[in-house]
């Protein structure tokens, strides 16, 4: 069910699950390009208690945040030309060592994605002030 939020409510959203996440999580989070993806993440790293504002990693692949637990990944495959480059990423190193890896565009990732704890796609509304979250 896709659930039409305004941004305030994305952030809200976000920075509820940030704080209710378990150590050690990996969400994946899908949808178009300027479907709100990289706003649900920012709340969401800012709920696992990383001060610095996040950023889209889409040139450098990966962020890595302090959180409060620790390390916080974020990660964006939407520049992967195949799934194999995903290989490099250290998915290991990241889930041994990060407290949450976010993933966008994980479907890029291909087998590389280590499985999600959760799947999140994020929708264009027509109402160009909401953005649409459905949990998969």
């Amino acid at each position: 069910m896709i659930r039409p939020l305004t941004q305030d409510e994305l952030r809200a959203e976000g920075e509820t699950l940030g704080r209710a996440l378990p150590p050690r999580t990996v969400l994946a989070f899908e949808g178009e390009l300027g479907a709100g993806k990289t706003t649900f993440i920012q709340a969401i790293v800012r709920g696992l208690g990383v001060s610095t504002p996040a950023t889209s990693p889409t040139y450098a692949l990966v962020h890595r945040y302090r959180g409060r637990r620790g390390p916080v990944f974020h990660l964006d495959c939407y520049r992967l030309r195949s799934a194999d480059e995903a290989a490099d990423l250290d998915w290991e190193g990241l889930l041994a060592e990060g407290d949450a890896v976010l993933v966008e565009w994980p479907e890029r990732a291909g087998p590389w994605l280590p499985a999600p704890a959760r799947r999140f796609r994020l929708h264009h509304l027509p109402d160009e002030s909401r953005r649409g979250l459905e949990a998969l």
